[in-house]
């Protein structure tokens, strides 16, 4: 089947490397690439790999240049691709063959390097039950998967899921462009949220899973910039609440418990200074 791959690069040839030897085994699609920031060698990898290639010094952000990598998509699906993924068997085409007969927005498995499972799919934000994850350690299985459905084992509908990896229509994506305000973190939130308030709904497909080595191009954990635009887009006192108690929970039960404090940290700060 003949289906596009944007991927966005941020000096990420070595990862873009990894993902192109990983694409020979399976039905690839046609590569739409958008290269941002330094000129690594990238764009010439790409381009020899017979990708159409837009290149982006100015480095516009992820959903900006995601936007910008739609534009010359001639295919009917099209499948957001972040560099540092792996293809796994055929879970791409086949997520690709999903979203063209469903209209959504389809995600699948992201596993880290080891095949852990990533907290890739999320419950629906700013809602009553938003405040599950709080209680994740007293809950049985059933409650638990709602509160983090990436732990699903069946397909089901989630309120937001990572753009790392995400299928859907082409003209679907163009009917929801990322905000280019949204420089990077919190962007995929937005797409599927106000996709959702369109009748188009986020699937999570477990069955099909792809390898994410996750954030080459961040560095470190930047957790008051994702608080920050958590914030920003939900502008949801439900919301803040929820991730306030659910932070507070994990930093008093887990040890270690560095993540969780600075989590807890950070939403403080932003809360402080709204």
């Amino acid at each position: 089947m003949s289906y596009a791959a944007v991927i966005v690069l941020h000096e990420s040839r070595d990862e873009l490397a990894v993902l192109l030897d990983s694409l020979r085994a399976i039905d690839a699609p046609r590569l739409y690439v958008v290269d941002t920031g330094r000129d690594d060698g990238g764009a010439g990898l790409a381009h020899a790999h017979g990708a159409t290639v837009i290149e982006r010094r100015d480095n516009p952000g992820f959903g900006a240049a995601t936007n910008a990598g739609l534009e010359p998509v001639t295919e009917d699906v099209t499948v957001l691709l972040n560099p540092d993924t792996i293809a796994i068997d055929d879970a791409l085409p086949r997520l690709a063959q999903i979203a063209r007969d469903h209209d959504g927005l389809h995600a699948p498995r992201l596993l880290n390097p080891d095949r852990t499972v990533q907290r890739s799919a999320h419950p629906l934000p700013g809602t009553l039950g938003a405040f599950l994850p709080a209680a994740l350690p007293w809950l049985p299985r059933a409650i638990r998967v709602r509160a983090e459905p990436y732990r699903s084992e069946t397909p089901r509908t989630v309120g937001w899921a990572i753009a790392a990896a995400l299928a859907a229509r082409t003209n679907t994506l163009r009917r929801f462009p990322f905000d280019p305000r949204i420089h990077l973190f919190a962007e995929d939130m937005d797409v599927c949220l106000r996709a959702r308030t369109q009748g188009v709904r986020t699937i999570y497909h477990p069955q099909l899973a792809l390898i994410h080595t996750g954030r080459h191009s961040v560095g470190g954990e930047p957790y008051l910039q994702l608080a920050r635009n958590r914030h920003e887009v939900l502008q949801s006192r439900i919301d803040d609440a929820a991730q306030l108690l659910t932070f507070a929970t994990r930093a008093a039960i887990k040890r270690p418990n560095d993540k969780e404090r600075a989590q807890l940290s950070a939403l403080l700060d932003v809360l402080r200074s709204d």
